[in-house]
C-alpha cells in the first residue's frame, strides 16, 4: 500500500520488546504470501520485476550503511511465477541514512529508537514524503501535540490505529512529495472540475460596477 508503515519509530524503554514482537508477527508471512485470489494470501506480487530489483539494491545498500536484517531480505520463487520478496525489517541504521528517506515501495520496515516526543516528531517529519502517519499513546496530551501545527506534517495523521488506511469519508492526500490534492471527503469533486465564477445580464442595459454613470 501507498500508505504502509516504512519507519517504525520506538521509544528506547520498549524497543526491545516491541522488536521481538514484530519479529514473531513476520515469521508468519512467508506461508502466506501467493496469489491475491487465493483467501489463505496475506500479501501478493511486486508490480513487476524492476520493484524486486529496488528491493534487493535497496537491502544491499541498508547493509552497506551498517544495517542489520533481522527479518526477511530475500526473494521467493515461484513456480507459477510473479515477482514475490519477503517482508524484511531492518535495524541498526541512523534515523537519517539516506536509504530510509528513500522511497523504494517494498515491503521493508526500519525499527528506530527514540527519546523523546518532540525527537520522533522530528524524525517523522525529516522525510521528503509526507502521506500517512500514526502515533500510539495513551497520553491526550502527546495526541494534541501530535495532531497539531508542531506535530505531524503528513497528510494523513492518525493516532492509536495503523497507517495503512484511510476513512472514505475524509479527504485522502499527502504533503510535500507526495502532496497532489486531496480525494475522497467533501472537496473530492474539486479536484475534477475548473471552478469559474459566472454572472449574466438579461437586461438590454449595461449596469456599470459600483453603481458608476457616464453622463
Amino acid at each position: 500500500r501507498c500508505t504502509k508503515t516504512r519507519r517504525l519509530i520506538v521509544h528506547e524503554s520498549k524497543y526491545e520488546k516491541v522488536l521481538e514482537h514484530i519479529k514473531r508477527a513476520y515469521d508468519q508471512f512467508e506461508s502466506r504470501i501467493s496469489d491475491p485470489l487465493d483467501p489463505n494470501t496475506n500479501i501478493g506480487s511486486l508490480h513487476d520485476v524492476q520493484g524486486v530489483m529496488k528491493y534487493k539494491a535497496t537491502i544491499t545498500d541498508a547493509l552497506v550503511a551498517g544495517g542489520k536484517v533481522e527479518n526477511g531480505g530475500k526473494v521467493i520463487d515461484k513456480p507459477s511465477g510473479g515477482n514475490y520478496v519477503l517482508p524484511t525489517i531492518i535495524t541498526g541504521l541512523k534515523h537519517d541514512a539516506e536509504v530510509i528517506h528513500r522511497e523504494t515501495f517494498a515491503p521493508i520496515l526500519y525499527v528506530l529508537k527514540y527519546t523523546t516526543l518532540d525527537e520522533a516528531i522530528a524524525i517523522n517529519n525529516e522525510v521528503a514524503q509526507g502521506l500517512s502517519s500514526s502515533l500510539f499513546t495513551q497520553r491526550i496530551d502527546n495526541v494534541f501535540k501530535w495532531m497539531g501545527p508542531k506535530g505531524s506534517d503528513c497528510g494523513i495523521v492518525n493516532v492509536n490505529i495503523p497507517t495503512a488506511g484511510a476513512e472514505i469519508g475524509g479527504a485522502f492526500g499527502g504533503e510535500k512529495e507526495t502532496g497532489g490534492g486531496r480525494e475522497s471527503g467533501s472537496n473530492s469533486w474539486k479536484q475534477y472540475v475548473r471552478r469559474s465564477t459566472c454572472t449574466i445580464n438579461f437586461s438590454k442595459h449595461l449596469p456599470l460596477a459600483q453603481g458608476i454613470k457616464f453622463e
